[in-house]
């Protein structure tokens, strides 16, 4: 007892000044430079909110503050004139178009290849994953102008077809990686009682996989959301005017910044605001995917 209270002890005078000032202020000091922190990092985003409602003829008078001082510069006249902004509109149905099904496809696409990976016996499925890994380093800007040509040889390009194609080609071997890392560490019993019991291939994916993989999923079209909704690169090189989405056309916009800017504040606010509420519908799922394959 003696040995244990004096290494207690010798622990607690060891320790450096560091951790002895994040032990004494670790309750509510932290918590509040925590919050602090916090509506600093939101004040940008408040900011843009309040100036996509402000009057037009009001922006050469001030910056947005002035609002919260002059309440009656709010006005909901620039959401109106978006919706009837047809380039900006239909931008927006088009990053629909490209995000849903590039997020679908890589989610469905690196859910099976995981599960092939990580539990399945095939030749050569080490050297195949260790191609997969070797992938993730490659950038998308050096594969540009040779799918460029290739597109243009496929006669797709310029179309939302092709920039879903490139968006789930470039995130599917993070996906692999991820997911086949999660799966991994599902216990092996499950699906060895599944297969006693007659359980197919098929079922033991749809029925044991998906459900434990849940969390490195939801992870999982957390990131690709985010990334093929506010891509701007690869939109800007595949895309034409029919097919061009929200990024694209908003960039278009700053050419004339100062007689848009009452397109451009909500435009931004609304390209903001739809991740964002993804993100906060799947944020008790990404810490734990975030995690997934990290410890064994």
């Amino acid at each position: 007892m003696t040995t244990v209270s004096s290494d207690i002890v010798t622990g607690a005078i060891n320790r450096s000044l560091p951790s002895r000032i994040a032990a004494r202020f670790g309750g509510g000091v932290l918590r509040i430079a925590l919050i602090v922190v916090a509506l600093l990092w939101l004040l940008p985003t408040f900011g843009l909110l309040v100036e996509s409602l402000r009057d037009p003829g009001k922006y050469a008078s001030g910056g947005w503050w002035q609002a919260l001082v002059h309440p009656a510069q709010l006005t909901v006249s620039n959401y109106s004139a978006l919706l009837q902004n047809g380039t900006i509109t239909g931008s927006l149905f088009n990053t629909v178009k490209i995000t849903l099904p590039a997020t679908i496809l890589v989610v469905l696409i690196g859910a099976a290849a995981g599960y092939a990976f990580a539990w399945m016996e095939f030749p050569g499925r080490d050297w195949l994953f260790l191609i997969v890994v070797g992938l993730l380093v490659i950038p998308i800007q050096i594969a540009l102008i040779p799918v460029v040509k290739l597109y243009g040889s496929l006669g797709i390009a310029g179309t939302i077809t092709s920039v879903v194609i490139f968006h789930v080609a470039f995130g599917l071997p993070f996906a692999i990686f991820l997911l086949r890392n999660y799966f991994a560490g599902i216990p092996r019993d499950l699906m060895e009682a599944a297969r006693i019991d007659g359980a197919s291939e098929g079922r033991i994916f749809f029925r044991i996989i998906l459900p434990l993989g849940l969390p490195a999923i939801a992870s999982l079209g957390i990131f690709q959301f985010l990334w093929v909704w506010n891509d701007l690169l690869v939109a800007l090189v595949f895309s034409d005017a029919s097919s061009e989405p929200l990024t694209v056309a908003l960039a278009s916009q700053t050419r004339q910044f100062g007689s848009s800017i009452d397109i451009l504040a909500p435009g931004a606010f609304l390209s903001l605001v739809i991740p964002l509420a993804v993100f906060l519908g799947f944020q008790r799922f990404f810490v734990q995917g975030v995690m997934a394959g990290s410890v064994k």
